[in-house]
C-alpha cells in the first residue's frame, strides 16, 4: 500500500477550510481509522500541541491519535510557551516548524491561530479558539453520520449560545447538506458573520441556519438535540447572569420527546447537570456523547493524516 504525495502545507483553522467533498473524505477515513479498516503510517513524525487552556478530551485524543498512527506528541501548557507574552506566536511557530510536522493549539483568542498559521511552514489546526472549535464538530458529524447512515437532510437543533461549538456546527451543517436550527435568548445569537458564511457554503441546498429563540420551535422534529455549557471557559465571571439569561434552555427528557422519536441527544462536554442538561441526559437512551468524544481521537487523526499526505491511495 503506497502513500499519497505530501500536499503542500494547508492549515486547518475553520471547517471552511475544507470543501464538502474533503469533509466527507476526512469522515470516511476516521470511520475507517475507528473501526481498524485504515492505518495511516506517521511513524517518524510528530504534533506538537499548545495549549492556553487544559482540556481532557483535546490533549487525551490528540496524543493518543498520534501514538496510535505511530507518530509522536508533545504537549506545552501556557507557562512553558507565554504564547504572546514571553514569546509572539511568529516566532514560536518558526521555531516549531523547525521542530515538528503539524502544530495543534487550543487557544484564547483566534488571532493567536492566525499568527501561528501565518509564521508557520508546517500545517496548523485549530484545537479550540473563541471564535471556532472546528475539530469537534469533525467527531460530531462523524458520530451523527455512523448513527443515521448519512449527513444529508437531516434537521440539527443547537439550544444555547451562539458561541465556537455553535459556529462550527453552523458551518459544518453547511457544507454536508445538513439544517442548523438554532435556538438563544436575544444577545446570545450566533454572529452574523457565521450566518452569512453557512448561508454562502450552503449554496443552492437551501440548508441555511434557522434561527429560533425559543428551544421548541428548533427542536420540533428535529433528528439531532445538542447543547453546550452555558458558561464557557473564560466566561466564569458572567455564570451567574447566564444562569439567569439561559432559564428555559434546558434539554431534558421533556424537550427531547418534542423531537423525532429517533432523535440522538449530543453534547461536546463537559456537561453541568442542573444547568444546560438535567440529570441523567449524558446515559439517556437517545445519548450519543460518548460516541462523540471517542470520535475525537479518531477524526483528528483522519485530518492529521489528510494535511500530511499519508492517507493511502486507493491502488
Amino acid at each position: 500500500m503506497t502513500l499519497t504525495e505530501a500536499p503542500p502545507r494547508r492549515h486547518f483553522l475553520s471547517l471552511a477550510d475544507l470543501s464538502p467533498d474533503e469533509v466527507r473524505a476526512v469522515l470516511d477515513a476516521a470511520t475507517a481509522i475507528r473501526t481498524g479498516e485504515l492505518r495511516p503510517d506517521l511513524n517518524g513524525r510528530s504534533l506538537v500541541l499548545l495549549l492556553e487552556k487544559p482540556s481532557l478530551r483535546t490533549r487525551v485524543s490528540f496524543e493518543l491519535g498520534m501514538r496510535k498512527m505511530g507518530g509522536h506528541s508533545l504537549s506545552m501548557l501556557p507557562q512553558e510557551v507565554g504564547l504572546g507574552g514571553r514569546e509572539p506566536p511568529e516566532d514560536v511557530a518558526r521555531v516549531l516548524s523547525r521542530y515538528a510536522d503539524v502544530i495543534a493549539a487550543r487557544v484564547n483568542s483566534h488571532d493567536t491561530l492566525v499568527a501561528l498559521a501565518n509564521a508557520a511552514d508546517v500545517p496548523v489546526i485549530n484545537a479550540l479558539s473563541d471564535i471556532e472549535h472546528p475539530c469537534q464538530i469533525l467527531a460530531d458529524l462523524q458520530a451523527i453520520r455512523e448513527h443515521f447512515g448519512t449527513l444529508e437532510g437531516l434537521a440539527i437543533a443547537f439550544i444555547g449560545d451562539g458561541n465556537n461549538v455553535a459556529a462550527s456546527l453552523a458551518l459544518g451543517c453547511a457544507l454536508v447538506g445538513a439544517t442548523l436550527r438554532i435556538a438563544s435568548p436575544v444577545g446570545y445569537e450566533l454572529p452574523g458573520n457565521i450566518v452569512a458564511q453557512a448561508t454562502r457554503l450552503a449554496g443552492q441546498e437551501g440548508n441555511v441556519p434557522q434561527l429560533f429563540v425559543k428551544p421548541e420551535d428548533a427542536v420540533e422534529g428535529a433528528d439531532v438535540v445538542y447543547t453546550d455549557v452555558w458558561a464557557s471557559m473564560g466566561q466564569e465571571a458572567e455564570r451567574e447572569q447566564r444562569a439567569r439569561d439561559f432559564r428555559g434552555y434546558q434539554i431534558n427528557p421533556h424537550l427531547m420527546e418534542l423531537a423525532d422519536p429517533k432523535a440522538v441527544f449530543m453534547h461536546d462536554l463537559p456537561a453541568h447537570e442542573g444547568e444546560e442538561i438535567s440529570e441523567g441526559m449524558l446515559t439517556h437512551p437517545q445519548s450519543i456523547v460518548f460516541n462523540q468524544a471517542e470520535n475525537r481521537m479518531h477524526a483528528q487523526a483522519a485530518l492529521i493524516a489528510t494535511l500530511l499526505g499519508a492517507i493511502p491511495s486507493a491502488s
